[in-house]
């Protein structure tokens, strides 16, 4: 047999070659209006003995006109199928300018395919800008529960405020989902999740260490760490079987990204940290973006194609504010020992790759909006600590890539509008500090709020001996804790403030809220303040 070379088993192992993408575009289109369509193999009249919506509704990516509604059907979510027929079925849905559904202003089907799990993504346009819609999904004589869901204002609108929560790191074992529910409950423009919506490992029964603490998971995975794609839409339906993940779903439109755990701890490009050939990790990979793809409410531009998805994208809320969504995993580089220097400062790696580096350069420079938020995975903020007498940082954050850090922060104290905010997470922990130049003295260009975790570190210690050995030696951080919760952006003409909410407890249910800190930016004045 021919030994095929590595760039062909590259070009092989996508999810589909060019012609068959154009062909997929053109389905997930028709997939909107299910009249369009006429599978030999429909399943014409679907009969269900339970409700096929358990794992919820969502909208997500709102445009000035549209966005994306979501559902997934499945019966039984943690058997492998969802325990749906396999076969093609027409799903109905609704929009409503009202919360009783009462006045119906878009209604249509959709096909739910088996090769996506069943799953739903309805990708509107032609509705009014600036305004809450509701909706709903029907098969089989059973109805989803209703969503909220609001589109953005028109490009040009004067918009005086929006308030929206940043939020990611839900470990299902590690604690209860009740910063979900708070968040729900909040009047929100939309959702930022950074990532990290699923864990891909298989549970450790009995007793654990969690930061030096013996710990004993609150609930388990089902089954063994994720590779198929059907271990990954298992995973999905887990989580999302959570009825505050559910509540907060069906509340507000998100916009979401992911991280590393959604397919494996610290991968980076097409290396993952076990030293898996690129070959098979990318296969890997590809099923782990199918099933991310399937479970999030993505638009169709986001379709995995070639074992890659489109996810540095951009939304504008009228004058007010540019949403700038990047995507720091598939283009990165692999990490490097923090102690090798050169290769932490090495022109030729990235943490966000050449076009998407060029794209929000673009983006920040545009003077039309009165703010600009990068909304991504992990901490540009430079947070030092001392570990065996050496002062250093994380290999997995900005702080890993300095070429890629001091670009961007060159780039906007450049562009001089004073008007940045980063809004970010995976850590943890709660962060807010300003941001400077590592190796120049630069003054503050720019400030950075990084959510805390919803769950991931249960319920953690608060300002510990880790917090103050970084806020020691990291001069420009302002404020750190280990504590879940997630944090509340307030963004007005004049300020923008970052509440950093947290619960005394996710190891028990109901765990009390509260505002941790608050700290301002002024518009056109970089630096935090505390509010």
């Amino acid at each position: 047999m021919d030994t095929i070379n590595r760039r062909r088993f590259l070009a092989m192992s996508g999810l589909s070659a060019l012609g068959a993408w154009a062909g997929t575009a053109r389905a997930l289109a028709a997939q909107n209006d299910a009249a369009a369509l006429n599978p030999r193999n429909l399943l014409a009249s679907p009969r269900f003995a339970s409700t096929p919506f358990t794992l919820g509704v969502a909208s997500g990516d709102p445009s000035a006109d549209g966005m994306v509604l979501w559902t997934r059907l499945a019966t039984e979510p943690l058997v492998f199928g969802g325990g749906m027929p396999t076969r093609p079925m027409v799903v109905g849905w609704q929009v409503a300018a009202d919360e009783g559904m009462r006045t119906v202003v878009r209604q249509g089907t959709s096909l739910a395919h088996p090769e996506l799990g069943h799953a739903l993504h309805v990708e509107l346009d032609g509705l009014l800008p600036g305004r809450p819609y509701w909706y709903r999904f029907t098969v089989g004589g059973h109805a989803s529960a209703i969503g909220r869901t609001h589109t953005l204002p028109a490009a040009s609108a004067p918009i005086k405020r929006v308030r929206f929560a940043v939020a990611g790191c839900q470990h299902f074992e590690e604690g209860h989902y009740t910063a979900w529910r708070h968040i729900a409950e909040q009047p929100l423009d939309f959702v930022f999740h950074y990532g990290d919506y699923i864990y891909e490992g298989e549970s450790q029964t009995g007793v654990r260490k969690m930061n030096g603490q013996p710990f004993t998971n609150l609930r388990n995975h089902v089954g063994p760490q994720t590779y198929t794609l059907d271990d990954y839409r298992r995973r999905y339906a887990q989580y999302k079987t959570d009825t505050d993940l559910q509540a907060a779903h069906a509340a507000s439109p998100w916009f979401v990204t992911f991280d590393d755990h959604e397919v494996d701890n610290n991968w980076a490009g097409a290396e993952d940290q076990d030293g898996t050939p690129s070959e098979l990790f990318l296969l890997r990979r590809a099923q782990a973006f199918q099933a991310y793809y399937e479970n999030m409410p993505l638009r169709a531009s986001s379709f995995p194609r070639e074992g890659h998805m489109q996810m540095f994208r951009r939304a504008r809320y009228g004058t007010l504010l540019d949403l700038h969504l990047l995507d720091t995993r598939q283009y990165r580089s692999k990490q490097v020992d923090m102690a090798q220097r050169g290769q932490v400062e090495s022109a030729e790696r990235s943490i966000v790759g050449a076009k998407q580096e060029q794209w929000l350069f673009d983006g920040l420079a545009d003077a039309a909006p009165r703010w600009h938020a990068i909304a991504h995975q992990v901490s540009l903020g430079n947070y030092m600590r001392e570990k065996d007498g050496v002062v250093q940082s994380s290999d997995d954050q900005w702080s890993g890539y300095l070429s890629s850090r001091r670009r961007l922060l060159d780039h906007i104290q450049k562009v001089g509008f004073g008007n940045v905010v980063t809004a970010c997470g995976d850590a943890h922990r709660h962060y807010a500090s300003d941001l400077v130049q590592d190796n120049v003295d630069s003054g503050v260009i720019s400030s950075e709020f990084l959510a805390t975790s919803i769950s991931s570190g249960a319920d953690g210690q608060g300002v510990d001996a880790y917090a103050e050995n970084q806020l020691r030696h990291s001069p420009h951080l302002k404020a750190t804790t280990d504590k879940r919760g997630y944090v509340l952006c307030d963004v007005t003409r004049d300020a923008w403030i970052g509440d950093m909410k947290t619960l005394d407890t996710v190891m028990r249910p109901n765990g009390a809220l509260q505002s941790w800190k608050r700290y301002a930016v002024e518009h056109g004045r970089p630096g935090l303040q505390e509010a």
